[in-house]
């Protein structure tokens, strides 16, 4: 079975992800396109030439004919973001991008589900699902999957147990007015805030939680790795990885993804994150789960703030 997937953009984000599907088999052709061939080019021959030791998988630089019988497109092209630089900072350059490609690529490949990662990533997923004419259930932003993985991260270090055994996500915008609900963070299906009182074995003093403290961390990763290194690709790649192999298994899977709101928790006409199921048609529903009323208050300040930028961009 063929699975295809485009990635548009080669830089370092695009180029990791394009590594990850091939290293890992999830992909059977991968087709790479950027405004910069030789870079494309580059790039995927880089990686085709380790492929020997992976999964068979023809990978290429391309056009955005070569899109063509795509199953997935991931879009990651845009300007980078900066120290110091918020992802709304970005929002006109990279729409007006985004712009330019959509008309292109959805010509080639209106079978797709397309995966949005650039940022503002749920601006761009707005865009997208506003001029691109496509269903909605084949447009997924990216939105706080990263966030969430970073979550869990920090829960699984602060109480030394597997990421696995944490559920906790983090809703609302890809950026500062995304939230943790915590009346919805669990551990093995322990209420987060009374896991350490139900260990049993008391060698280690376990202090409470602190929830700010958590949710700065989430925020702040991103900033800080770019302040250390100069960019973010590893996780997000990993956790792009993660919805394309998703949506190839055919098996429904729960993620915290950008999509359009149609009035859960009372907000309409804006993408942003929640509990979504992922499966092989892209979107194959939506999950409302129950939040506090403050939570919910924190998801509409999230929807506002979103939909400020919006009308100040021309989309």
């Amino acid at each position: 079975m063929s699975n295809k997937v485009t990635v548009i953009g080669a830089g370092s984000v695009g180029s990791t992800i394009s590594y990850t599907l091939a290293v890992n088999g999830i992909a059977s052709e991968i087709v790479m396109i950027d405004i910069n061939e030789s870079k494309s080019l580059g790039e995927a021959l880089d990686i085709r030439q380790g492929i020997p030791f992976c999964s068979p998988c023809s990978i290429y630089a391309g056009t955005y004919r070569d899109a063509a019988g795509s199953d997935i497109v991931i879009l990651t092209s845009g300007t980078a973001r900066k120290p110091g630089q918020t992802r709304i900072d970005l929002a006109q350059v990279n729409v007006n991008i985004t712009k330019s490609i959509i008309p292109e690529i959805v010509r080639y490949a209106p079978d797709a589900i397309y995966i949005i990662v650039s940022n503002p990533v749920d601006i761009l997923t707005y865009q997208f699902c506003k001029t691109s004419g496509l269903p909605e259930n084949q447009i997924i932003g990216s939105g706080t999957i990263l966030d969430t993985s970073r979550l869990r991260t920090r829960l699984s270090e602060y109480y030394n147990i597997s990421q696995k055994n944490v559920h906790a996500y983090v809703f609302g915008e890809h950026g500062d007015s995304s939230f943790v609900p915590w009346s919805n963070a669990t551990i093995s299906n322990i209420a987060i805030d009374k896991y350490a009182e139900c260990l049993i074995e008391k060698d280690q003093i376990i202090p409470p939680l602190d929830h700010e403290e958590v949710e700065a961390y989430m925020r702040k990763s991103g900033a800080k790795i770019i302040e250390r290194k100069g960019a973010t690709f590893y996780a997000v790649a990993i956790s792009v990885c993660h919805i394309v192999k998703c949506i190839f298994t055919g098996a429904d899977t729960t993620m915290t993804v950008s999509t359009m709101m149609h009035g859960e928790y009372g907000v309409e006409d804006v993408c942003l994150s929640s509990l979504c199921i992922v499966g092989k048609e892209g979107i194959a529903g939506k999950i409302v789960a129950p939040l506090t009323p403050e939570e919910e208050d924190k998801f509409r300040h999230s929807a506002n703030c979103l939909k400020e930028v919006i009308k100040s961009l021309d989309i």
